[in-house]
C-alpha cells in the first residue's frame, strides 16, 4: 500500500540523471568547479521538464560534504537529509498557496542568521509569478543585498509575470521542452528497471502525449501499466488515450496520395470503432505533414523520431505544392469539428476537402489552369478556364525581340513600339506613355502632351527622352513637345483599356467555367471579389 508513483521514484537525484536539460547542468557543474557561484537562480519552462528538480540537486550540491565530480554524493547527512526532506536549511515555498506580503517577510526575516547544518541557506521559492506585488518589493530588498550565507532558487512556468527589478538580479535559466524520443528512452530504461513488459509502439504514443513534460510522460506511463494490468501495450495505450495508433494515419495519408476516397471512409470507420478522438487524429496527420514538408526542404536537415521509414516513403509520394494545401485544410478544419454534426462528419469532410481542391495541371497549350477533380455524382466538366496567360514583362520583351529581329523599317513603327524599343525608365516611360507622336524624322520629333499629365514633363525627362530618340534613330534630332488636349488615345490609355478588357475576360472565363460551376452548385461555393486577375 506504500507505492510510489513513477515520477517520484525516478526523480533524478544528481546532475548526470537530468534527462534533456544538457545546457543548464553544464552551467551549473562548472560554476560548482570555479566556485562562481551566483547568489540567485531563476529556473523557467513548462511543467514537469524538471525546474524544481534542478534547483533541489543544486541545494544539495553547494552544501554537499563530498562532492563527486562536482556532482551531489548522495551518501553524506547532508545529501541524505535533502533527500528524506529533513534538511533544515532548505526552505521551499510554494508561492502560490503564499502570496501575502507578510508571508514573505516572516519568510525572510530568518534570512540573516546563519545557517544550522549546512553551508548555505536556501530558499526555493516554487511558482514565484504568484507572489503579490509588495511581496515581490520584500523579495527584492533581500535579493539586492544578500547575505553571503544565502542563495534563492526561483522557479516559475511563466516568467513574464515577474518584475524585471527581480529578473535583473537573478540568474535565468531556460528549460526545454522535452523531444518525444528522450522521454521514450527514459521511459524504457525504468521500464526496464521495473522489469515490466512494453512494446516500443506503445511507448512511443505515449512518449508524444506527453508533449514535452517528462512528469506527464511518466504520469501517463503509471495509467497505462495500470490499464494494462502490468503490461504496457499499444492497443491498450490507444484505447486509454482515445486516439489511433501511426498505421491508421499513415494509411489515410497513402489513401489520400492515392485519391481513394474509399479507402479514406474505410479507415475513418475503423476508427471510429474503437471511439477515437478525431480532432486528436487530425493533430496527427498536421504532425505528420510537418515533417513531411520539412523532409521535402532538408532532407538530411531534421532528426527523424521513431517514424523515419513511414516519412520518407510519404514524402516521395506528396508533391510539396499537396503537402501545403493538405496542411492548411486541415488546420483550418480543427475549427470547422465543432460545427460539424458530429466530429466523425466534420473529420470526413476535411478529408474529401483534401481529394476535391488536389490541384490537377491541364496539359493544354493555350490554357494553363488547375482543374478540380469532383466526385462521380458531379458532372464532369467537359472545359477548362479560358484565360489567357500573359506576363508583362515576358509580353513585352518578346514583343522588343519581334521588333528588332523584323525587316520592319524603324519609320514605320507606332508609338508605342518605339517606347518598347528605346527601354525607358521610370518616369520618363510615363511621360512618353501620355504622348502622341504627330511626326518624326531624322531632324525633328514632334509630341503632343495631354494636358492632364502636364505635370510629367520636365527639363530632365524631356533630355532623357530626346537622347533615347536620337539613339533610336541615329541621329541628332530636335525633340519638340506641345501641352494641349489629346485627340488621339495614348499609350497609357490603351494600356489601360487592354487591361480592363484582359480583367474582364478573365472575370468571365472564370463565371462561366465548368469546375466553378459545380462547385458552386453542389459546395455552395462563391468567388470572392476582387480575387480574380488574368495572369
Amino acid at each position: 500500500m506504500n507505492y510510489q508513483v513513477l515520477a517520484r521514484k525516478w526523480r533524478p537525484s544528481n546532475f548526470t540523471e537530468v534527462v534533456g536539460q544538457d545546457h543548464v547542468v553544464k552551467s551549473l557543474m562548472n560554476a560548482l568547479q570555479h566556485d562562481r557561484l551566483h547568489h540567485a537562480y531563476l529556473f523557467t519552462g513548462t511543467r514537469g521538464v524538471g525546474k524544481t528538480t534542478i534547483a533541489r540537486i543544486l541545494a544539495k550540491a553547494i552544501n554537499c560534504e563530498n562532492l563527486q565530480e562536482f556532482n551531489p554524493c548522495g551518501l553524506c547527512d547532508v545529501c541524505r537529509a535533502l533527500d528524506e526532506g529533513r534538511f533544515m536549511d532548505l526552505i521551499e515555498v510554494d508561492a502560490a498557496s503564499r502570496t501575502k506580503v507578510e508571508d514573505t517577510r516572516d519568510l525572510l526575516d530568518n534570512a540573516q542568521y546563519a545557517p544550522n547544518f549546512g553551508r548555505y541557506k536556501v530558499y526555493l521559492i516554487d511558482e514565484v509569478h504568484m507572489l503579490s506585488g509588495h511581496s515581490f518589493n520584500a523579495l527584492l530588498k533581500t535579493l539586492e543585498e544578500p547575505p553571503p550565507h544565502v542563495k534563492f532558487l526561483l522557479a516559475t512556468t511563466d516568467p513574464q509575470k515577474i518584475p524585471v527589478t527581480v529578473l535583473s538580479r537573478c540568474l535565468q535559466f531556460n528549460l526545454k521542452r522535452l523531444l518525444p524520443g528522450q522521454i521514450f528512452t527514459q521511459m524504457g530504461d525504468i521500464l526496464k528497471q521495473e522489469q515490466i513488459e512494453s512494446e516500443p509502439l506503445a511507448l512511443q504514443l505515449l512518449a508524444r502525449a506527453a508533449d514535452g513534460s517528462m512528469r506527464d510522460g511518466l504520469s501517463l506511463l503509471d495509467q497505462a501499466i495500470v490499464y494494462g494490468a502490468g503490461k504496457v501495450t499499444a492497443d491498450d495505450v490507444n484505447t486509454m488515450l482515445g486516439t489511433v495508433g501511426q498505421h491508421p494515419v499513415e494509411n489515410i495519408l497513402i489513401a489520400l496520395a492515392d485519391a481513394d476516397a474509399q479507402a479514406i471512409l474505410n479507415k475513418v470507420d475503423e476508427i471510429a470503432n474503437i471511439h477515437a478522438d478525431f480532432s486528436a487524429i487530425l493533430q496527427q496527420i498536421l504532425q505528420v505533414l510537418h515533417r513531411i514538408a520539412l523532409v521535402q526542404q532538408l532532407p538530411n536537415g531534421i532528426e527523424h523520431e521513431f517514424d523515419k521509414a513511414m516519412i520518407t516513403t510519404l514524402s516521395q509520394r506528396f508533391t510539396p505544392e499537396d503537402v501545403q494545401l493538405y496542411y492548411q485544410i486541415a488546420l483550418v478544419g480543427q475549427k470547422d469539428l465543432d460545427l460539424a454534426p458530429d466530429s466523425r462528419m466534420g473529420f470526413e469532410m476535411v478529408m474529401l476537402r483534401m481529394l476535391v481542391f488536389k490541384p490537377v495541371s491541364v496539359e493544354s497549350t493555350p490554357v494553363k489552369t488547375k482543374q478540380v477533380p469532383l466526385p462521380s455524382s458531379i458532372p464532369k466538366p467537359q472545359s477548362a478556364i479560358n484565360v489567357e496567360q500573359i506576363n508583362p514583362s515576358e509580353h513585352v520583351a518578346e514583343k522588343v525581340i519581334q521588333l528588332y529581329s523584323s525587316n520592319v523599317s524603324p519609320a514605320n513603327h507606332s508609338w508605342t513600339d518605339m517606347i518598347e524599343i528605346m527601354r525607358l525608365e521610370s518616369f520618363t516611360k510615363e511621360l512618353a506613355n501620355n504622348c502622341v507622336l504627330e511626326h518624326i524624322d531624322d531632324e525633328i520629333c514632334k509630341l503632343h502632351l495631354d494636358a492632364s499629365h502636364q505635370q510629367l514633363l520636365t527639363s530632365s525627362r524631356e533630355k532623357k527622352l530626346q537622347q533615347a530618340l536620337q539613339d533610336y534613330r541615329g541621329a541628332p534630332l530636335k525633340l519638340v513637345i506641345k501641352i494641349e488636349q489629346a485627340q488621339l488615345e495614348t499609350p497609357a490609355v490603351q494600356f489601360a483599356k487592354d487591361q480592363e478588357d484582359r480583367q474582364q475576360a478573365a472575370v468571365d472565363a472564370i463565371n462561366s467555367d465548368a469546375n466553378v460551376l459545380a462547385l458552386k452548385e453542389h459546395f455552395g461555393a462563391r468567388i470572392m471579389p476582387g480575387t480574380i486577375e488574368p495572369i
